[in-house]
């Protein structure tokens, strides 16, 4: 059975940062100890109710994305025995599939996206602009509507509690030099058309997904964090797509939607979420596991 863990505690280790998700410890030779937390956040808000499993999910899809995208870009991952780090005591059982060993790199600045679909901030975009982070697009979309190519269309990385903020390409050569501005987005929609024309045989559309990434000591690039998870993608079953509309999903969609209901100004603290919405956002999560790595949650 999943468990649940809604903050992780290792005495020994240095916590490095407690996120809107995972919570990161340092650990000799320049490496991290990364822990996905069962923490669900929505509009950049954490909420108060965790989803059980959700961490284990997350952390075997993005594994399982990090094993078959490794031949277009490198990633963070150590291959390293989560059983020789973890403090002595620990409950192997609660953090063995929720956790990686990683390298310990330098964040680049800027929260990658590709967009393959409209919808979401970029079709609020779209509407008022024409275009989506400062890149112009065709007239007449529509909401949901394939774009004629995937785009990069970064965003600021916010502070737990802040907002992400849309910003051009420009912004991101401003900030991190126009060399590694360039890496960042052919690494990203190279990822993006990759991991969509594979989703894709398995019926599930990739509409858009949101990469991190670090640089070592050398300055290679690699992506890092979490790939291609409901938490920071928008998975869609091809079944039930239609333009025009915001599709159903297999994400936190789910959930944004359920908050959407609410009187809720999208700032901190977040509402309780009912627990059939507890279970069926699970049950999202698991079906997008088991369509995606073949991995069953039992």
């Amino acid at each position: 059975m999943p468990t649940t863990l809604l903050q992780s505690n290792l005495p020994g280790l240095n916590l490095v940062y407690r996120g809107k998700v995972r919570d990161v410890y340092a650990l000799p030779d320049n490496r991290l100890l990364i822990v996905a937390s069962d923490r669900l956040s929505a509009f950049d808000v954490v909420l108060p109710d965790p989803i059980p499993g959700k961490g284990e999910m997350l952390t075997q899809i993005s594994n399982f994305w990090f094993s078959k995208t490794a031949h277009l870009v490198p990633n963070h991952l150590v291959d390293q025995s989560l059983r020789d780090e973890l403090p002595q005591g620990t409950d192997l059982a609660l953090y063995e599939k929720r956790s990686v060993v990683t390298r310990r790199l330098t964040p680049v600045p800027v929260e990658a996206i590709a967009r393959g679909y409209l919808i979401g901030s970029g079709w609020k975009d779209y509407q008022q602009s024409g275009g989506v982070c400062g890149i112009a697009l065709p007239t007449g979309l529509r909401q949901a509507e394939q774009l004629p190519e995937p785009i990069f269309t970064p965003s600021t990385k916010a502070a737990v509690g802040d907002h992400d903020e849309n910003v051009s390409f420009d912004a991101v050569v401003a900030a991190v030099g126009a060399d590694l501005a360039e890496q960042v987005r052919d690494a990203t929609l190279r990822i993006y058309k990759w991991a969509a024309a594979y989703a894709a045989e398995r019926g599930i559309i990739i509409a858009d997904t949101k990469l991190e990434f670090g640089t070592d000591e050398d300055g290679k690039l690699y992506v890092m964090d979490e790939m291609l998870t409901p938490d920071s993608s928008r998975f869609w079953p091809a079944d039930q797509y239609q333009v025009g509309i915001s599709p159903p999903s297999y994400d936190k969609q789910f959930v944004r939607d359920y908050l959407l209901t609410l009187n809720w100004n999208k700032q901190a603290p977040g509402p309780h979420v009912p627990a059939d919405v507890i279970a069926a956002t699970a049950a999202k999560y698991a079906e997008a596991l088991q369509r995606l790595a073949d991995i069953r949650v039992d």
